[in-house]
């Protein structure tokens, strides 16, 4: 009998899903337009997906009766890699590793935005840079941008070594004639707000928590633990960002070129 994963995963309409998510955090409506299939049939294997972990589902913050829903691309990773063993032991899944003695011309632009470019956003940029062993030019701004958090600062620093100190945040009009490869939108709020840029550039949308939004009465002790939470979020996704890109350019190098 074929593994489970190929059972669930298999069914078209499940596997556009999964691929649609894999793309950009989607809400139901969105998902039954790009798939042009009934909200109830939509609702119903997002549903099965869901029983199965594939899939989770986050509250946006813009507008609390909606949700985004989120496929957990580590345990896709897990369960393909465990469905090729099965098949043979030999298979396995490796993710391209990205290579910094790529030409600077293939080297993409992604652009991380969130409200106040003082958590989320400037923490995307930060791993991005670190992680991409040259491979990404990484920028991150916001739609009304706020000093720094210490605790970004201090998450980054203390979990992956990187020093925000000193940064300073961008607002979204200084980035808004730019050309960028990605458009990453990491809050639901600024997701429809997001100035349109040259190109244009590819739009994903990742639906984060704020970890600012337990300040209220809260010391910085006492919201450290969300800070730590996104940062690990921040980190998985852009390893599979980081892969895809890298992939991307092995496929296709890209011939493009800053603007003067």
């Amino acid at each position: 009998m074929a593994p489970a994963f190929l059972q669930l995963a298999g069914h078209p309409v499940r596997w556009r899903l999964l691929s649609e998510l894999g793309r950009s955090d989607r809400r139901v409506h969105e998902l039954t337009g790009l798939l042009g299939e009934p909200q109830n049939l939509v609702s119903y294997h997002l549903g099965k997906l869901r029983e199965t972990r594939l899939v989770t589902a986050r509250r946006s913050s813009a507008d609390r009766r909606d949700a985004y829903y989120t496929v957990d691309l580590p345990r896709v990773r897990s369960l393909l890699a465990a469905t090729g063993a099965a098949l043979h032991p030999g298979l396995r899944l490796a993710p391209p590793a990205p290579d910094p003695a790529e030409p600077e011309a293939t080297r993409a632009r992604v652009l991380f935005l969130c409200t106040g470019n003082s958590a989320r956003s400037p923490m995307a940029e930060a791993l991005a840079r670190s992680r991409s062993g040259g491979l990404v030019e990484a920028a991150s701004a916001g739609s009304h941008p706020k000093p720094l958090h210490p605790n970004a600062v201090r998450v980054m620093w203390d979990e992956y070594g990187i020093d925000l100190a000193g940064r300073g945040s961008t607002h979204l009009d200084v980035v808004a004639g730019q050309r960028f490869d990605r458009v990453i939108s990491l809050c639901d709020r600024v997701r429809e707000v997001c100035p349109e840029l040259p190109g244009p550039p590819e739009a994903s949308h990742w639906s984060l928590p704020d970890p600012t939004a337990g300040d209220a009465g809260a010391d910085d002790e006492a919201t450290y633990p969300a800070f730590r939470q996104v940062a690990a979020e921040l980190e998985t996704r852009i390893g599979f960002l980081l892969a895809d890109l890298a992939s991307r350019t092995e496929r296709s190098p890209s011939t493009h070129q800053e603007e003067p």
